[in-house]
């Protein structure tokens, strides 16, 4: 059975870090391409950022400079590290899982960024 865990998540201040992992078993880790999406309230889910089995990662446009992505195949681990915090970053975080025609979803996590 395929499981993604994310867990980090927290109530943070403006300005504050935090780093997001996501936790995967069922499926072989190191194989597929994982990224993570946010959502906030009442909007479409957004790439936030993409770790490729190949090694390769990619940022989309707009995505927050302050976040960075990184991948531990050994332990099945995926981390999102998020600096300097802002309110407009508040949202549901999911990691995502992909191999061809294969798409597995975390059940998500939320990150709030309040004063």
């Amino acid at each position: 059975q395929v499981r993604l865990v994310e867990s980090g998540g927290d109530l943070v201040e403006p300005g504050e870090s935090l780093r997001l992992t996501c936790e995967g078993s069922g499926f072989i880790f190191g194989a597929y391409d994982m990224s993570w999406y946010r959502q906030v309230l009442g909007k479409g889910r957004e790439l936030v950022a993409l770790s490729a089995a190949t090694g390769y990662t990619h940022y989309p446009d707009g995505a927050p400079a302050r976040f960075s992505i990184s991948r531990d195949n050994a332990k099945n681990l995926l981390f999102l590290q998020m600096n300097y915090l802002e309110p407009e970053d508040t949202a549901v975080y999911y990691c995502k899982a992909v191999r061809g025609f294969n798409e597995y979803w975390g059940q998500g996590i939320q990150v709030t960024v309040s004063s």
